[in-house]
């Protein structure tokens, strides 16, 4: 996640998952340890892990949303391989960020919002977005 995202990540929100804590435990809250794999990663980075109320998925409506419709792309189509699923994911995803416009970003897309964003606040950033057909990459900048 580090390596991939241009963005110097401060600090990132997470659902309950158990891939990215042990918060929960036999259905009993109880605070994290830190001791869990996604949490000891962002502390290697210096990144804060935020976690979610429990039973809120309306806190992270935009990845609920983005989550609901790979599922729909899952439930309509039949895929011959596992290298055919990764292509139709990898396809969705690139559509997603450069053709579906959000009204989180104001009727643009995310990859026009991150652009724009990147102009006015390039301190932020430790790579420059960029977009090449077919899939989103990321330069380093200089």
């Amino acid at each position: 996640m580090h390596r991939a995202c241009p963005i110097r990540i401060a600090k990132i929100l997470t659902d309950n998952g158990k891939e990215f804590t042990d918060r929960l435990f036999a259905s009993r809250a109880r605070a994290p340890s830190g001791e869990h794999e996604f949490d000891q990663l962002c502390a290697e980075f210096g990144i804060e892990h935020r976690l979610t109320p429990p039973k809120s998925p309306q806190t992270n409506g935009m990845v609920e949303r983005f989550n609901g419709r790979i599922g729909d792309v899952l439930k309509t189509n039949r895929f011959d391989s596992a290298l055919d699923l990764e292509q139709t994911l990898m396809h969705y995803v690139h559509l997603n960020n450069t053709q579906l416009s959000q009204s989180a970003f104001m009727s643009r897309t995310p990859m026009q919002a991150m652009e724009d964003w990147h102009k006015s606040h390039p301190h932020l950033f430790a790579k420059s977005p960029r977009n090449r057909p077919g899939r989103v990459t990321y330069l380093s900048s200089a």
